[in-house]
């Protein structure tokens, strides 16, 4: 089932989110929502803030970015639980956007090569490495689990030349060709 995707503005995208066990009611159906509503929306990512839910689990395919030429397949994973070990390598920038954003882009520093520890939708335990475009996108889903937006990465600047882009978002005054959910509809 599509999910709505919550725009900018909802308090749960500002919350650091509770840690889930195994016996979370309805957790496969909601992990296969996600994916569905993720790939309706064109996403990489999208976390369970995103949905509605403050709890930690988030999804990401890069897979969909790889040219078929790429030796790398890029990844498709559940992340339930996740916590970063570290990150590493020297900040670079690239330009990022949100479903819960949409129609805003900006280039956000991240370190480009980040480890994980998490747990996969059958509740096994892994810790793995991630680098380049896997890594940005991993960080910035698990960003959304920490209550933190692709926007607070940006200068005070940047984020005061958004603003009125900002208040129309929260206001549902866009039109993204996907189900969103306002935090003060028109």
């Amino acid at each position: 089932m599509i999910l709505p995707i919550y725009g900018y503005g909802f308090s749960v995208l500002k919350k650091e989110c509770e840690p889930i066990d195994k016996n979370f009611p309805g957790l496969q159906n909601l992990i296969a929502n996600m994916w569905e509503t993720m790939y309706n929306a064109s996403g990489v990512g999208l976390a369970a803030p995103q949905i509605g839910k403050e709890i930690r689990l988030f999804i990401v395919d890069t897979q969909q970015l790889k040219e078929e030429e790429d030796e790398e397949k890029g990844i498709k994973k559940v992340f339930i639980n996740a916590e970063i070990v570290s990150e590493e390598g020297e900040e670079w920038a690239y330009e990022e956007g949100c479903l819960s954003i949409p129609f805003i882009r900006a280039d956000v520093f991240r370190q480009p090569k980040v480890t994980i520890e998490y747990y996969d939708q059958n509740f096994r335990k892994h810790v793995e490495t991630f680098n380049g475009i896997e890594a940005r996108v991993v960080q910035h889903e698990y960003d959304h689990i920490d209550g933190v937006l692709f926007v607070d990465h940006l200068t005070p600047l940047k984020k005061k030349m958004m603003k009125r882009k900002l208040e129309a978002i929260r206001k549902g005054n866009i039109e993204p060709d996907y189900r969103m959910k306002y935090a003060a509809p028109k």
